[in-house]
This record gives C-alpha cells, structure tokens and sequence, in this order.
C-alpha cells in the first residue's frame, strides 16, 4: 500500500510537472512562429503594394513605412517576385535582391505556387503572398530561412532544457518521495498495528466475560439480562475478528502467498452453504458456476471473499426475495458477480459508500442483521490484494448487485 501510494505520488507529482513544461514550451514556441510569420507577412505586404519591391523611401523613410518597422528591414530582406499571366507564362521577374535564386529558379517557384491555388504559405524556406495586378498575378517571395532556423534552433534548445530539468526533478522527486510520505505511511502502520493489537487485547476480555456468563448461568438459570450480554459479546467478539481480519488483509496486500488453484470448485464449495439458508429464508436462490476455471491466487481468501458476498446478499435480501451468483471467464479475468433483491431502496449515493468500513445503507443501523458495515470492506481488501476491481451497481433501485472481476 505505501509502496502504491509512493508510486502514485511520483506519477502525479511527473504528470503535473510534464503538462506544465509541455504548455510552457508550446505555447512559447507558437508565438515565437507567429512572430516570424506575422513579420514576414507585414514585409509581403508591404512589397505587394509596391509591385514586388520596396517604395522609395530614400528621403525619409520613416514616413514610407509601418511605424513598427524598423528601417534596416529593406536592406535586410532578401526577396523575389514573379509576374505571371493566366495561362502561367512569365511577364516579369525580379530576383535581383536575391543571390540564392536565379530566374529558373523563381519561375519554376511561381508556377508550383500558380498551380496550387493557395494565396500565401512557405515553400521551403520561402515565405510568398498572392496579388493581383490587371489579369496578371504576382508571386512575392521572403527568404525566412535565417529566421525559421532560429526558430527551429530556440525550439531545439527549450525541449533540451525542459527534458533536462525533467529528469532532474524526476529524481530530486524519487530520492525526497519516500521522506515526504512517510508521515502518511507511519500514521497508517500505526493505525493497522492499533487494531490488530486492541483486537487482541479485547478477545481476552470477551472471553472472561462469556465464561463468567456461562458460570452465572448455570447458578442462576436462564436471564436475560444474562442472554443480552451473551449475545453483545459475541457481536462485539465478531466485530473484533472482522477488524482484525481486514486489517491483516490490507497489510498482505501484494505479499499474500498465491498458487494456481482450481477456483471453481472453492467458489461452489463456499456457495453451497448458503443454497440451504436461503430455503429456510424462503428465498430464491441460482447458481451459475462456469466449471473447470483456476487461477492464481489464495484459495482462503477467495473463500472468504464468495462467504463475505453472499452473506451480505441474503442479509440484505427480503423474504421470498431473489439472490444469485455467478462466475464466469470473460477474455483474460474472472467475473463474480452476486445480486440479489433489496426491501429498500437503493440510492446511488449508498452506492459509493458501501466499501467503506462500518458504513450502512440502513441509516438507523439496525443490529438485527448482525452486521457492522465492515464485511465488504474485507471483501475489497481482498480483491485489492489479488489486483483486481470490485464495483457495486443497481439496475432499479431495488436491486443490490456486486461485480468482481479478478485476473487469471
């Protein structure tokens, strides 16, 4: 269990730190290529208002261009444009700002660009824009490629880092786990090792009182005030061996010894017994075992596990009431499931509390069931330690129907 818990902190301690860095560095890395994007296209813009060129702003420059602009940009910009008529044939080049692309070269650009229809893109490295003039179209193109490397390069750069810093705070996080949930795991050490020894140190007692009851019994005859404290202890004797039971389950857990075993026969041999209780409850009751199924686990706590769910059904089921069980292979787990009908109504509410301890569905707590709430609290601990799931449903409310599905 602490192992788990351990686990499950450094997974979503990792999770958490991952989605973190993820929208850190996406979102980083989009509006640094939006940048280059949202420059180039206000650069083709500029140059398609211009018939593929810069204006002359040899006066005062400032005044010719976007105030965001800087005037070193019309020097800096390495561009070509090529005008084609409708068919595709060429009206005019001008690759004269441009020394790595000759005419061939940006006729054959223009035509690909023509062919696909788009208005503006990237063809490799070049970023282009579509205008119009007359029935001809002009075909912008900037050179991007220093700033898409740097893009590339500061993408490159910020996952090395956050990969890096990952793994270091994977394992600042697994070396510091085990300090940072040990107060957690020392609180639930002492509360399992406060029941098993406070069981053990009542069954003393219980014992001397029964004893001394039988003792009152056979020289005062039959009392009741004898019989109610006969019968208290015993509920209090069965309440005791519960907890300590279930507290022996939880502290198993993955190191309960486990064999292949033929898990069909424990599951009728523990479910025939209740096929006679349920006659003298007039109760309905079938039985659907698939035969021949083993698998590997505790036969025991199998055992005990179909005892805790059947008991727990015809507790719970009225007189000429329906309980059934069933166990079948369904691909690669086992499926027990036991239903039976309910006198009350079953909310959805009760049904996300009925694994935990002491919790019932009647909210007087009515002792005349015999129950404590503490029975499938044992039977998910025992499931737990065999790594499998426990769920209880209600198909209408006045039905009560448990599903184990347990690997083979």
């Amino acid at each position: 269990m602490i192992g788990k818990l351990r686990l499950k902190f450094i997974v979503l301690s990792m999770t958490s730190l991952f989605a973190l860095l993820m929208v850190i560095i996406v979102g980083m890395n989009l509006l640094n290529y939006n940048t280059v994007i949202s420059d180039a296209d206000e650069v083709l813009s500029l140059l398609s208002q211009n018939k593929g060129a810069f204006p002359d702003f040899e006066d005062n420059p400032r005044e010719r261009l976007p105030r965001d602009m800087s005037p070193e940009i019309p020097y800096e910009s390495r561009f070509f444009s090529v005008l084609l008529n409708e068919d595709g044939s060429v009206v005019q080049l001008e690759t004269s700002r441009i020394a790595a692309i000759d005419a061939e070269m940006a006729i054959e650009y223009g035509q690909s660009v023509l062919a696909s229809g788009a208005q503006h893109g990237f063809l490799e490295d070049f970023r282009y824009v579509v205008s119009y003039e007359e029935e001809n179209v002009r075909i912008t193109f900037l050179d991007c490629g220093r700033k898409l490397n740097s893009f590339w390069r500061f993408l490159l750069i910020s996952v090395g880092m956050a990969l890096t810093g990952f793994v270091v705070v994977f394992f600042v996080i697994f070396f510091f786990a085990g300090r940072i949930i040990r107060p957690i795991a020392e609180s639930y050490e002492k509360q399992k090792r406060f029941i098993t020894d406070a069981g053990h140190e009542i069954k003393t007692p219980l014992t001397i009182i029964n004893a001394n009851v039988d003792v009152l019994e056979m020289d005062l005859g039959e009392n009741e005030c004898l019989a109610d404290i006969q019968q208290q202890t015993k509920r209090l004797t069965k309440l005791t061996n519960e907890l300590v039971m279930l507290a022996r389950m939880e502290e198993a857990g993955d190191t309960m010894p486990k064999i292949d075993f033929p898990v069909s026969e424990v599951v009728a041999d523990a479910a025939l017994p209740f096929r006679t209780l349920a006659m003298q409850q007039d109760k309905e009751f079938t039985c659907n075992i698939q035969p021949m199924l083993s698998m590997n686990g505790n036969g025991k706590a199998v055992e005990q596990l179909v005892t805790l769910l059947m008991d727990n059904a015809l507790k719970y089921s009225p007189a000429g009431g329906k309980v059934a069980l069933d166990f079948v292979k369904q691909s690669k787990s086992l499926h027990l499931t036991v239903f039976n009908t309910t006198a009350t109504e079953v909310s959805c509410e009760n049904l996300n509390h009925v694994f935990e301890r002491f919790y019932r569905t009647d909210l007087s707590r009515n002792s005349q069931t015999g129950g404590h709430g503490i029975g499938l609290s044992v039977a998910k601990a025992i499931v737990t330690a065999h790594g499998g799931k426990i769920q209880a449903t209600t198909k209408d409310g006045h039905s009560f129907q448990i599903l184990v599905v347990l690997p083979l």
